[in-house]
């Protein structure tokens, strides 16, 4: 296909509440450059999270970016270019990629990509369905493998902080089909309940009254601890609930200080997940990103992972992403909404 020289992209250039006019702007500029590792991708589909709200929010509060940043950290296309240090992908390849979170994100009609955190997207799922699994996938695989180092093998148990959420609800199914740990997830309403049980908790209990609820499931002690939700309200509870020796990760930073001193006594650890630490540090293992997703589309494709879609918002628009960013700040949404181009 022919591909123009000129895109259009939606960005922002000041820190806004996205009720205001110009808290996302619509903009022409020049197709991104390729590095030699790099896709030329068309997208077709992208999707929110939690990280497009709070890079708006937080990167232009005092100031006024000279040009416009553009978010958007899922995305399903078509590769339309390559660079020339480019292995295993084809022109018209249909792929799923998170990104890169230092570079022009998938808010765009093209994206360059890095080819070594990017694979062939899920043939039996739409554009719409795939566009929601990358980001979540990544995170919560390298959550159970890398940061917590979960054997497969091992009969433990892990609870999940915040399990109807995008992440959540891959963790779960993640732990669910390739471990034998005791899953156990929160949800707070009767829908979200019945949505981390479909996606295959063992045991659903509330995060209002997390130490109790989990006793109550005849649980004392939880061998992992993976915040998605909260790190610093669940401090305490996590702190009572961690088994000796066990281990928790999060992904959600916080103000302020912990008391990490707390975890001494049971010899427990405390690890960090960020899904763009591979690229923001071009790790050695970069490439990892891609065998992960590479895995998760053969999983998808076997039927053992579902897609977490629930919304779809149609259309290339300011208006869309304004309705998507609203919905991921109401903090209240079930699985993850995509946006179809």
């Amino acid at each position: 296909m022919s591909v123009p020289s000129k895109m259009k992209a939606i960005g922002f250039t000041q820190s806004l509440a996205i009720a205001e006019q110009d808290s996302l702007v619509e903009f022409e500029t020049n197709l991104p450059e390729l590095k030699e590792h790099d896709l030329l991708v068309k997208v077709s589909a992208t999707s929110i999270n939690p990280a497009d709200a709070k890079i708006r929010i937080r990167s232009a509060q005092d100031k006024t970016l000279e040009q416009p940043k553009v978010l958007g950290y899922d995305a399903v296309g078509e590769v339309v270019g390559k660079g020339t240090d480019v292995e295993g992908f084809e022109l018209g390849d249909r792929v799923y990629y998170a990104g890169d979170v230092t570079r022009m994100g998938a808010n765009a009609e093209y994206q360059a990509v890095d080819y070594r955190i990017t694979a062939k997207a899920p043939t039996s799922l739409s554009d719409e369905a795939a566009a929601v699994m990358p980001l979540a996938t990544l995170t919560a695989w390298e959550a159970l493998f890398d940061r917590l180092r979960v054997r497969s093998e091992e009969k433990k148990s892990i609870l999940i902080i915040g399990g109807a959420g995008g992440v959540g609800s891959i963790t779960i199914q993640l732990a669910s089909q390739l471990t034998n740990l005791t899953v156990i997830a929160t949800a707070s309403r009767p829908e979200t309940e019945q949505w981390v049980r479909d996606m295959g908790a063992d045991h659903v209990v509330s995060h209002r009254n997390l130490v109790e609820s989990v006793r109550e499931q005849g649980i004392q002690h939880v061998d992992y601890i993976f915040n998605v939700a909260d790190t610093k309200g669940h401090w305490e509870s996590m702190v009572e609930l961690i088994a000796p020796q066990g281990m928790i990760s999060s992904i959600v930073e916080f103000d302020g200080g912990i008391d990490l001193s707390a975890l001494q006594g049971k010899s427990a650890g405390f690890v960090w997940e960020l899904m763009f630490t591979r690229s923001l540090f071009n790790t050695d293992d970069i490439q990892k990103q891609q065998d992960i997703l590479f895995q998760a589309a053969n999983l998808i494709d076997a039927g053992r992972i579902k897609s977490t879609l629930t919304t779809t918002l149609n259309g290339f628009s300011v208006e869309t992403l304004k309705d998507a960013h609203q919905r991921i700040e109401s903090s209240s949404s079930i699985g993850k909404t995509a946006i179809k181009y």
